[in-house]
């Protein structure tokens, strides 16, 4: 892992395979670590250069005051643009999952020459706030399970870990998996304060961030091949938002995992990974 300055912004990054190959990059959700080890590797063995980093004020990226960030998404989306550019990779297959999902939309409106392919895992294409009348919402009861539990010790890392796992549970996702990337998480958060801590676990930050104008009804006009990833089981964005994304970008292809949560579990890692190799 590294940094790289994009536009004036520093972002840590973590690169896979050969540097002179067709670069595929992978905006995070919480962090880079959204993207699991297993499908860059993969990617990589697949003939690509791949890139995952760390959206601004998570992991390794620049931070300033995670609880009242001075950018917007449409400034993070900028920073996919420079940082392909900066990789020397431009135009690149970008892929982004969850609010990466939401910055990877609005980089290939706002900044269309720099990137060849689209892929969306989990996401939608509204924020903030609540979806439009013709998009499922959060499922309520697994938010009052999730959000009802206290919050832990967010200098202590076992109860992070712990307390991350119980949440994957509840979501549907691993509870193994998220135990030990949340502690890879916690070992690579360059701060031990509790709030730099919550903010990286969690991605709270970006719940603050000013998301206008909205981007949906842009989405026709979005020209390069797109791939709509999402998990059938998906309590925080249903699959219906993958759906409408989907069906709204032309010529879309939309690939639903009838076992995932919100998180690529590892048996589905193969398929994800197929189907971004050979987006056309």
């Amino acid at each position: 892992m590294t940094t790289v300055h994009a536009g004036g912004i520093a972002l840590g990054v973590e690169s896979f395979g050969d540097d002179d190959a067709p670069l595929v990059l992978l905006a995070g959700g919480t962090t880079m670590l959204s993207w699991p080890d297993a499908l860059c590797e993969r990617l990589a063995a697949g003939g690509r250069r791949v890139v995952r980093y760390d959206l601004r004020d998570s992991g390794e990226s620049a931070a300033k005051d995670p609880e009242a960030p001075g950018y917007t998404l449409r400034d993070l989306a900028a920073d996919a643009a420079a940082l392909a550019d900066a990789l020397g990779g431009a135009p690149a297959h970008l892929a982004g999952i969850g609010v990466g999902g939401m910055v990877a939309q609005v980089a290939v409106l706002d900044h269309p020459r720099a990137f060849s392919a689209l892929t969306l895992v989990g996401t939608r294409a509204v924020a903030p706030g609540p979806p439009d009348d013709d998009l499922p919402d959060h499922d309520q009861a697994t938010m009052s399970r999730l959000f009802a539990r206290p919050m832990p010790d967010w200098a202590d890392r076992e109860a992070v870990a712990e307390f991350a796992a119980a949440g994957a549970g509840i979501l549907g996702n691993d509870p193994v998996a998220a135990r030990a990337t949340a502690a890879r998480i916690w070992d690579r958060t360059p701060s031990t304060a509790p709030p730099v801590q919550m903010a990286n676990q969690l991605g709270m930050v970006f719940s603050r961030l000013d998301c206008e104008p909205r981007w949906r009804e842009r989405l026709p006009g979005i020209g390069v091949p797109t791939l709509v990833v999402h998990g059938c089981r998906d309590p925080f964005f249903p699959v219906g938002n993958g759906e409408a994304i989907a069906r709204e970008i032309p010529r879309a292809r939309l690939l639903v995992l009838e076992e995932a949560a919100t998180a690529i579990p590892d048996e589905a890692v193969g398929d994800v990974t197929e189907a971004m190799l050979t987006l056309r």
